[in-house]
């Protein structure tokens, strides 16, 4: 197993990860596939514990716990949706307004598992959870010709929200492998969304930490 960290943070209580694009964020199914950010981390410190996740394909920030005390706490941070985090992504077609704190705009469209093509997740009007979206063209320039970088805020947390709200609204996600088309994805090496910002209160002062990490594209 390779032991590579990215550590962002670490005390008595919280531990913060930067984890690359292509690891899994908790081990998967055979074991091919229990490489991943939380035994990486259990190897280093073996109270580590889950709190949320990223998708395999996504990099970014991962909050740890440390002690199944502080798990509980975090847990209820998110629940109660005291965290407050942002995403970089760069998506297919041009969208205009791109200016230093331009207003956020949403994405309001309910979201369920499509199990018929896991693990993809869809709309859905009628039995959808609520789910939200703030999205705003971020100031800095995508990089590719035809795409648009963007600043994300999910206000809920739903499986697969980012990539299926921005491929609602027509611009999915360049390289992702499940909701852009083929040619989208071959625009890149990598699916490009990043979690470049968390803001959590800490689980034992209450006192609220933000980390960053710089977006890798």
């Amino acid at each position: 197993m390779n032991p590579d960290l990215s550590l962002v943070h670490a005390d008595d209580h919280l531990l913060v990860f930067d984890k690359p694009a292509g690891l899994l964020a908790v081990p998967g199914r055979g074991p091919d596939n229990q490489d991943c950010l939380s035994a990486r981390a259990q190897a280093r410190f073996p109270d580590a514990l889950i709190v949320h996740r990223l998708d395999m394909a996504t990099s970014g920030l991962i909050v740890m716990a440390r002690g199944i005390e502080a798990q509980r706490r975090l847990s209820m941070s998110f629940e109660k949706r005291r965290v407050h985090k942002r995403y970089v992504a760069v998506v297919a077609g041009e969208m205009p307004g791109a200016a230093p704190d331009a207003p956020w705009n949403c994405i309001d469209l309910p979201l369920i598992v499509d199990w018929l093509a896991r693990p993809r997740s869809k709309v859905d009007h009628d039995i959808g959870k609520p789910s939200l979206t703030r999205w705003r063209v971020a100031s800095e320039p995508a990089g590719l010709p035809g795409t648009t970088r963007l600043d994300l805020e999910p206000v809920t947390g739903r499986s697969h929200q980012l990539r299926v709200h921005l491929m609602a609204i027509g611009h999915p996600i360049v390289g992702d492998p499940l909701y852009a088309s083929e040619a989208q994805e071959a625009m890149a090496p990598r699916l490009l969304l990043h979690a470049r910002m968390i803001e959590i209160p800490h689980p034992v002062t209450g006192q609220p930490m933000r980390f960053e990490t710089p977006c890798p594209f």
